[in-house]
C-alpha cells in the first residue's frame, strides 16, 4: 500500500480552501496524519467502493472532510479536477461530508450522527459475517453529544471488535477550548470503562498511529485518542481557534504555500 505524504495533503487542503473561499482549514489539518495512516498504511480497500468486505472510514467530524478529499485524490480515487472546483457552482465536493460522494459513507454536518451510523455498519458486518473494519473519526468537541456515548455503550456491549473510533483530540471546538466548554477528559479512561481497547497517542505520528491501528483488540472495539494540534503545519494557524471559521487572504495563501513547499519539514 502506498504511503501518503502529510505535507502534500496539507498543500491540497490549502488550495481547495482557496479555490472555494472555504473555512474549516485548521479542522482538516489536525486530522491529516490520521488520514495518512488509515488510507496509506492500514486500510484494506478491497476491490473498490462496491466491495462489501472492504474497510470503511465514516467521518463523523464532517467539517474535516477536506483531509479525506486530499487523501482520496492522492490515491487516484477522486479526480483532481474536483478539488480544483471545490465549493464552486456545480461542484461534486462541498464543505461537509456527504454520502453522495464516492467513498464517503455518511453525511455528517450535524455532529453526533456519524458514530451511531458507524456502530450500525460494524454490527451489520458482524451479523452478515462480512470481513472489513469500520473506522470512525470523531472530534473531541463532538463528544459533548449524548448520542456519541449511547453509541459507545452499544458498541462495547456487543463487543464490536471490527470498529475503531478515532478521537481527533485537538483541544478545540467551534466556540472555544474543550476544557472551557465541557471538559470530557480523561477520554482514555472513559473508553476503557465502556469496554474499549484504548490507545492514547501522538496524533501527528503516522507510524505511531499505524501501530495503534494494528494492535490486537482482544475481542473488543478499539478507541484511539489521537493528540493533535488544530491547524498543525502552519505557524500562523496552529492552536488558533480563529481558524475554525477564518478564510485565507492572498497574503496568507502565499505564506501557507511557502511553509508547505514540497520537502519542507
Amino acid at each position: 500500500m502506498a504511503g501518503l505524504n502529510p505535507t502534500k495533503l496539507r498543500r491540497e487542503i490549502v488550495e481547495m480552501a482557496w479555490a472555494g473561499s472555504s473555512v474549516h482549514i485548521a479542522c482538516a489539518f489536525s486530522m491529516v496524519e490520521i488520514t495518512a495512516a488509515l488510507l496509506g498504511e492500514v486500510m484494506n480497500l478491497g476491490r473498490g467502493a462496491d466491495d462489501p468486505e472492504r474497510d470503511r472510514i465514516l467521518l463523523s467530524k464532517g467539517h474535516g472532510v477536506m483531509a479525506l478529499y486530499a487523501g482520496y485524490s492522492e490515491l487516484g480515487w477522486l479526480e483532481h479536477k474536483h478539488l480544483e472546483k471545490y465549493f464552486s457552482d456545480g461542484s461534486l465536493l462541498h464543505g461537509l461530508s456527504e454520502a453522495r460522494v464516492p467513498l464517503l459513507e455518511v453525511s455528517s454536518g450535524s455532529l453526533g450522527h456519524g458514530l451511531p451510523v458507524a456502530v450500525g455498519y460494524a454490527l451489520g458486518k458482524k451479523r452478515l459475517k462480512q470481513k472489513g473494519h469500520v473506522y470512525c473519526i470523531v472530534g473531541d468537541g463532538e463528544m459533548n453529544e449524548g448520542s456519541m456515548w449511547e453509541a459507545l455503550l452499544f458498541a462495547g456491549h456487543h463487543k464490536l471488535d471490527n470498529l475503531t473510533v478515532i478521537v481527533d483530540a485537538n483541544g478545540h471546538q467551534a466556540m472555544g477550548r474543550i476544557h472551557e466548554v465541557i471538559d470530557m477528559e480523561p477520554f482514555a479512561d472513559k473508553f476503557k470503562a465502556f469496554g474499549f481497547s484504548t490507545h492514547d497517542c501522538d496524533g501527528h505520528s503516522v507510524a505511531t498511529l499505524a501501530s495503534a491501528f494494528r494492535a490486537p483488540t482482544e475481542g473488543r472495539p478499539r478507541a484511539i485518542v489521537a493528540r493533535t494540534k488544530k491547524g498543525k503545519g502552519l505557524t500562523f494557524m496552529e492552536d488558533n481557534n480563529e481558524w475554525h471559521y477564518r478564510r485565507l487572504t492572498p497574503e496568507l495563501l502565499a505564506e501557507a504555500r511557502k511553509q508547505l513547499e514540497v520537502g519542507h519539514a
